[in-house]
């Protein structure tokens, strides 16, 4: 096999899933970079592989990525061939990989992507969202007052968003899309081509409250929010309830932001309204 980087898929749950060419590269790769070479070494043994996994196998992880991408590099340029696979899915999708990608290429060292699973797309298709338009979002930052500012960001988003999320914060971050993306149709889905795949549709609210119930949460976890259902807006009932309150002691910044956001109006649209009364209303 010619020299080169490959960037395998590998399954996110059923074994099964694995291609054909993926398996392929995997037997005739010289060097394999695991995430896990605990795991991969599971998936490899499942293929059947008849090699002393222990010279082929490299542990690639992010706490060793920067020093580990350059010994690779090195390998790439005496004409080796690797093969860079991640725990699960696609390598570099909230895996690491960047920099061994990004150090190849500038080495000259041709990469190859081995397409195959990937958490966000399988529970994109089954999702019932629409797949025309989305954004890939990866992690939400753990911390609820980080988290909250990344979803103030996404909430002008029309396409579906797609985030990754650990079980054990999977309550507090559907609680805070519910606060800040507002009425959205999310899905959750868990345990995507396991024995208990599952798919939970309905609001942020009435999933949280369904899986709160639960004695425990547990599984790899996909979130995907929709579209914001569509309401007219009311320009006019904004304003008064902007000077309502104002009338509350609150400022009149504050009250446009707040109403601006509950009804989805522009914050410089309904702030020209409150400060230009005379303006005419179209």
């Amino acid at each position: 096999m010619k020299g080169a980087l490959y960037l395998v898929s590998t399954p996110i749950g059923n074994l099964e899933d694995i291609t054909l060419r993926a398996a392929r590269v995997l037997r005739e790769a010289d060097l394999i970079a695991c995430e896990d070479t605990r795991h991969t070494r599971k998936l490899l043994n499942h293929l059947g592989l008849d090699r002393p996994l222990d010279k082929i196998m490299w542990s690639y992880h992010e706490h060793n990525e920067k020093t580990r991408a350059l010994e690779l590099v090195e390998r790439l340029k005496a004409g080796q061939s690797v093969a860079l696979v991640s725990d699960a899915g696609t390598p570099l999708v909230s895996d690491p990989g960047f920099r061994l990608v990004e150090a190849a290429i500038a080495a000259g060292i041709e990469v190859r992507p081995i397409p195959g699973p990937s958490a966000a797309l399988a529970a994109l298709a089954a999702s019932g969202l629409p797949t025309d338009s989305f954004r890939f979002c990866g992690f939400l930052p753990a911390k609820s007052a980080q988290r909250r500012q990344a979803l103030e960001e996404l909430r002008p988003e029309t396409c579906t968003l797609i985030f990754y999320e650990a079980p054990h914060r999977l309550l507090e971050t559907l609680a805070d899309i519910a606060e800040v993306l507002g009425d959205r149709p999310v899905v959750v889905a868990r345990e995507l081509t396991k024995l208990h795949e599952e798919f939970l549709r309905g609001s942020a609210d009435s999933i949280r409250r369904e899986l709160a119930a639960r004695p425990s949460i547990k599984g790899e976890i996909t979130i995907l929010a929709g579209k914001p259902h569509e309401q007219p807006a009311d320009p006019v009932a904004a304003e008064q309830e902007v000077h309502e309150l104002e009338r509350q002691g609150v400022t009149r910044r504050d009250a446009v932001k707040q109403v601006a956001k509950a009804r989805g109006i522009p914050k410089r649209e309904l702030y020209r309204r409150v400060i230009l009364p005379s303006e005419p209303r179209l």
